[in-house]
């Protein structure tokens, strides 16, 4: 089992540091397809982050991924993956002239385990690559402390 980017065992995950509302405005993302609740902390540096998919039955997809046993799709945990490094990103930006963020690459990604409707997926970002107009994090997904997937994802602003 593949241990976690970071520990996050001080850290209040009740906390809200990146509201739902500014995400509304951060993200292009909205209605089913935002998958990031929240972001609960991001480190003085803008190098860390720590965010809140709650995996709800009234999800889109909960009827038609695996009827009788909803498991959330790898590519939504993908998405949301890539939501919190974008808004990483913004922050590093102080959240002025990012523009639109488009997704370019996605590697090493690994499936752990499974989310399904009840759990909350607590999403784990670190940027390893920070440019004026690219940028690349390794990103997890953690439930119960165990992680059931981590990505690598690459952005650039469009």
């Amino acid at each position: 089992m593949a241990e976690p980017l970071f520990d996050i065992s001080g850290h209040d995950l009740s906390r809200t540091h990146v509201s739902p509302e500014l995400l509304d405005e951060l993200l292009p993302q909205c209605g089913d397809m935002r998958q990031l609740d929240r972001v609960v902390w991001i480190d003085e540096a803008s190098k860390h982050a720590i965010g809140i998919k709650k995996v709800r039955d009234d999800e889109f997809w909960v009827p038609g991924h695996i009827p009788g046993r909803p498991l959330l799709p790898g590519v939504i945990m993908i998405e949301a993956a890539a939501q919190l490094s974008s808004v990483l990103y913004q922050y590093r930006l102080n959240f002025e002239n990012a523009g639109f963020l488009g997704f370019t690459r996605v590697d090493d990604c690994v499936f752990r385990g499974s989310a399904v409707p009840g759990d909350t997926m607590v999403l784990l970002a670190v940027e390893k690559k920070f440019q004026r107009r690219r940028f690349a994090c390794y990103a997890q997904g953690l439930i119960d402390g165990n992680v059931i997937f981590e990505v690598r994802c690459t952005g650039m602003r469009i």
